[in-house]
Order: structure tokens, then C-alpha cells, then sequence
């Protein structure tokens, strides 16, 4: 008898096929940045929209070159080239504690090494610095240029999840990254990881809104019970 986990897991995979369809000609690996500029990236992005995070890490770069340069610079001046990005404030120092404990803890500021760790050990690593949570340390791994086989999980991501009853919404997104890339096949490449994340990413975007999920044209009504409790509930008005 299939226990409720393999039911899951056959889900998962049957979601993952069906998404695939629909996005994947469209995902690419967005950029190539070494690990320690994903790690900044990945920080600036928190809470913030990707075109102004981009902006702020694009700003960083121009204006102080390096990224020791941006660890040693006045805290004022790393705010102000991150402006773009909600919570400058806050930010700001934190970024630069980050890139000093690294320093300390490597002698430099690189994490090229992160390269011969297990992805597991790498990724505990990473937590282990202050704001660096679960999809931080994923997106490090996954999305640079080490493309290793983690799987971030943001707010699309998340929402999906919960209404296709993959998840339940209360263990929350920190919890969800492992459970989730637990119920992916075990045989997954790191690009199929990468794959199921922006498949479902995408869909949280396109169809699965936060506000007003357009469930009609959804491809995964069928077996998704929030998108049939939402058409039913909607054919019930008058």
C-alpha cells in the first residue's frame, strides 16, 4: 500500500512534469555569478522586487569595485547604493558584518571553497551567518556558478505548495525548503532542482496569484482541492 509521502512524491513529480510543459523552454540560469556575489544578490533580495535588487547590486559593484571595498567602506555609502532595495537601513550593516565575519573566518572574501563541501555541509555553513536562512543558502548553491543541488523556496513557491496540499501552510517556508526538496526524486539533477523551483516559481506568478488565483486556467485544477473549493465556491454565487 502507497503511504502518504510516495502519494506526495508522485504528485510532486506529476506537478513538476505538467509545469514543465507550460515553462520550461522559457528557464535559463539567470546569470553566472561566483558564490560570493550570489551571496550578496541573495541578501539584497529579501523582500525586494528582482529588477530593484538588481538595481542595488549593480550599484554596489560600480561604486566600489570589490566587495571588500564595500566591507570597508562607510556604512552610509553602501546604504545609499542599495537604496533600491527595501530596508537600505537594515541592510547595509548587515552586509558588511557578513563580509567581515567571512573574512575572518577565511582570511578572505571568497567562498569558492564551499565547492568541496557536500551541499548539506555547505549549506549549514552558510546559515551559520547572520540573515543567511534556508533559501539564502539554496540560492548560493543553486543559483551560481557552483550549481550545486539545493532547492530555494520562495512566497510562489510556497503558496503553490499549500494549495495543491503538498505542504501544509503552518510548518512555513523555512521548514518547507527541506521537506519539499525531500519529495523531489532522489535521482533529480541539480539543473532539474533548479527546474522544479522556477516551474513552480513561475506558476505561482502567472496563475496561482496570492490575491485572485486565476484557477480557470490553471493545468493543475484538476488536482489541486484550493483551485475546486474556489471555482465551486464562485458557481455557488449567484
Amino acid at each position: 500500500m502507497a503511504t502518504v509521502t510516495d502519494d506526495k512524491r508522485e504528485l510532486v513529480l506529476d506537478v513538476h512534469h505538467r509545469l514543465y510543459e507550460v515553462y520550461g523552454p522559457q528557464i535559463r540560469y539567470f546569470h553566472d555569478y561566483d558564490p560570493m556575489s550570489e551571496l550578496v544578490s541573495a541578501l539584497l533580495s529579501h523582500r525586494t522586487r528582482n529588477s530593484d535588487s538588481g538595481r542595488a547590486f549593480n550599484n554596489l559593484r560600480t561604486t566600489f569595485g570589490t566587495w571588500e571595498q564595500v566591507r570597508d567602506a562607510p556604512t552610509l555609502e553602501v546604504q545609499a547604493a542599495i537604496s533600491p532595495c527595501t530596508w537600505p537601513e537594515q541592510k547595509a550593516p548587515r552586509l558588511q558584518e557578513v563580509l567581515r565575519i567571512i573574512t575572518r573566518l577565511r582570511g578572505e572574501l571568497s567562498l569558492e571553497f564551499l565547492a568541496g563541501m557536500d551541499v548539506t555541509e555547505a549549506r549549514q555553513w552558510l546559515e551559520a551567518l547572520p540573515g543567511v536562512g534556508p533559501k539564502t543558502s539554496a540560492a548560493v548553491i543553486s543559483f551560481s556558478n557552483l550549481r550545486g543541488k539545493a532547492l530555494p523556496v520562495d512566497s510562489h513557491h510556497f503558496r503553490v505548495a499549500v494549495r495543491l496540499g503538498i505542504i501544509e501552510e503552518k510548518i512555513g517556508e523555512a521548514k518547507a525548503h527541506r521537506v519539499l526538496e525531500q519529495l523531489l526524486p532522489p535521482d533529480f539533477t541539480a539543473r532539474e532542482v533548479f527546474d522544479n523551483h522556477q516551474v513552480m516559481m513561475r506558476h505561482g506568478q502567472k496563475i496561482c496569484h496570492h490575491f485572485r488565483p486565476d484557477c480557470p486556467n490553471c493545468i493543475l485544477l484538476d488536482t489541486c482541492p484550493t483551485g475546486k473549493a474556489i471555482i465551486e465556491g464562485r458557481a455557488a454565487k449567484p
